[in-house]
């Protein structure tokens, strides 16, 4: 894969944009049971352990840095106190998801040096996310979240192999590779240059070359 290749994970609006966590991630799940929530969990600490990362219980800055709240409807949405303090504009976002049939939405801020501060995930439960495991849908989601990707990172293919026999799922090695390159400590926690995407891509070779 080639520099120009590798750096079309990492565009938004015309413009390279690499960002990564530099703290341990604390999740809070919202509108699923306990049975969910276990294979949840365990989704997100497989994604995590790509990283030198830590999945906690308390982010001691927010309590919680990583938001997930499932729905059945966009609108029910509009009742979960404070939501609106974390996503401007929350009723008319509401709206164009619905008129769109769209069915996930995330947002991230970032800390002054440009790393990820908070990521807010909202998913409607519809009959596409019902018909893949918890744990598939988890793994794809923490995944979509432990990186700043371009919008259009995996519209080409998904990162996520699931297997038939379980409903359950794998990420596929090229992306384990890069997410593991993405967190190489010598490369910094966020880059608008092109260059980065070089270096990057570098870490990621000697990675593939280690599972031949």
């Amino acid at each position: 894969m080639s520099n120009l290749e590798l750096s079309k994970f990492f565009v938004r609006d015309g413009r390279y944009k690499f960002s990564r966590w530099n703290k341990s991630i604390s999740p809070i799940v919202f509108g699923v049971d306990d049975t969910s929530l276990v294979a949840i969990r365990a989704a997100f600490e497989s994604v995590v352990s790509l990283t030198p990362l830590e999945l906690t219980d308390f982010d001691p800055e927010l309590g919680a840095n990583f938001l997930v709240f499932f729905c059945s409807e966009w609108k029910e949405l509009l009742d979960i106190p404070n939501l609106n303090k974390l996503i401007s504009d929350l009723p008319e976002l509401l709206v164009t998801l619905n008129e769109n049939d769209a069915n996930q939405y995330r947002t991230f801020s970032f800390t002054s040096a440009g790393a990820i501060n908070i990521s807010v995930l909202m998913l409607k439960y519809d009959s596409h996310l019902a018909s893949v495991s918890v744990h598939a849908l988890a793994t794809s989601q923490m995944l979509q979240s432990i990186l700043l990707w371009s919008p259009d990172a995996f519209k080409e293919e998904s990162p996520i192999a699931v297997v038939e026999a379980n409903n359950m799922c794998v990420i596929k090695p090229f992306y384990v590779a890069l997410v593991k390159a993405a967190y190489d400590s010598v490369l910094p926690d966020c880059s608008e240059d092109k260059a980065h995407a070089l270096r990057l891509q570098s870490r990621l070779k000697l990675l593939l070359d280690k599972e031949e």
